[in-house]
This record gives C-alpha cells, sequence and structure tokens, in this order.
C-alpha cells in the first residue's frame, strides 16, 4: 500500500475531517445525521493521517505528484 494522497489532499481532508466532527459533536452523535457525520470524519482523518485512500486506488487516481513516477 503505497501513498496516493498528495499534501493539498491530505490537509484538505484534515480540514474537512475536523468540520465534520464539529457537526456531529453539534448536531448530535447519538442521531442519524451526527452519526453520519462522525463516520466521515473518520474516514477523511484516517485517510489523510495514512495517506492513502482506497477509492483513489480503485480508480487509479494519485494526487501525489512526486511520487506519480
Amino acid at each position: 500500500m503505497s501513498s496516493n494522497l498528495g499534501t493539498l489532499d491530505r490537509v484538505i481532508r484534515v480540514i474537512l475531517g475536523v468540520v465534520a466532527a464539529v457537526a456531529s459533536y453539534l448536531v448530535g452523535p447519538a442521531t442519524a445525521g451526527g452519526a453520519v457525520a462522525a463516520v466521515v470524519a473518520v474516514i477523511l482523518l484516517a485517510t489523510a493521517i495514512v495517506g492513502f485512500c482506497p477509492l483513489y486506488a480503485v480508480i487509479g487516481l494519485r494526487t501525489n505528484a512526486a511520487r506519480h513516477r
């Protein structure tokens, strides 16, 4: 499993993950909307930390141009 996320992609995922986590907290994690936001937050933050997106791998997309060779 090699990295397929570039720096900008990872930063955007962290920002959106934090926004989703805050939204989950504000809506209430016990509600359906809060649970969905929490799952989205976990997925975004996990892929940003690991640097690998399984969906990108399936469709053949890479945003880390330096390692694209």
